[in-house]
């Protein structure tokens, strides 16, 4: 079935496929990855559709059809991996994190960390806390650049339940980053919970030394 699952899949995508569309994706992504030049509104479509079709959805949840869709060359298939997982989030289990850990290593940019990390990493750190400070502390500090950013975003839809001490404490460890994706990540981190906490994201800031481009996103919504 799971053939048929992947096949289903590539067949709509192919007989969707644009290449005038498919340039302008790859450059917007620096050249890193092929397109099929399928804009969003149609991709979510053909996941629709597809997931009616496979009832997909209706089944435990399917490592495999994850780690085939991230293997195939086009970023359309690991998008639809990505809407996959998020549909799939309440299902997830502690053991799940480390196939999340390999998902932010592999074929890593912006756009795929970015859902990774907030949605069921963070999923996963809510209903199991004891992952956070097994495997997410040690992502704050690690070499891969991508982990780094994850455990900086992975509480962004947290709210008031966000572990405001871990929080500071992952932005402290890269403050000093020159990395423009850890920059990026803290300042979009103190700005999403400056909605929250705004006075204690002011005193943060002013009492850090932080990237300029960090203060500019954490302090947008600061006044």
């Amino acid at each position: 079935m799971m053939t048929s699952n992947t096949d289903l899949l590539t067949n709509l995508f192919v007989e969707n496929r644009n290449e005038t569309d498919a340039e302008p994706m790859k450059k917007y992504m620096k050249g890193h990855f092929p397109f099929l030049g399928i804009k969003s509104p149609l991709r979510k479509e053909l996941e629709k559709q597809f997931f009616n079709e496979t009832r997909i959805l209706k089944e435990p949840f399917n490592k495999e059809l994850v780690d085939e869709l991230w293997g195939k060359n086009e970023r359309e298939y690991q998008y639809t991996a990505l809407t996959y997982l998020e549909k799939m989030m309440n299902n997830l289990q502690k053991d799940d994190l480390p196939f999340m850990e390999w998902l932010i290593t592999t074929k890593s940019w912006w756009d795929t960390v970015d859902a990774i990390a907030p949605k069921p990493v963070g999923k996963i750190a809510e209903k199991f806390p004891v992952v956070v400070g097994d495997t997410v502390d040690g992502w704050a500090v690690h070499d891969n650049m991508w982990l780094r950013r994850a455990a900086i975003l992975f509480q962004l839809k947290y709210k008031q339940k966000t572990n405001e001490e871990r929080l500071y404490q992952y932005i402290r460890q890269n403050a000093g980053s020159k990395e423009f994706f850890i920059q990026k990540a803290i300042g979009w981190a103190l700005r999403e919970y400056s909605k929250t906490n705004p006075a204690s994201v002011k005193a943060f800031i002013e009492g850090q030394s932080l990237a300029p481009l960090s203060v500019r996103e954490g302090s947008k919504y600061l006044g």
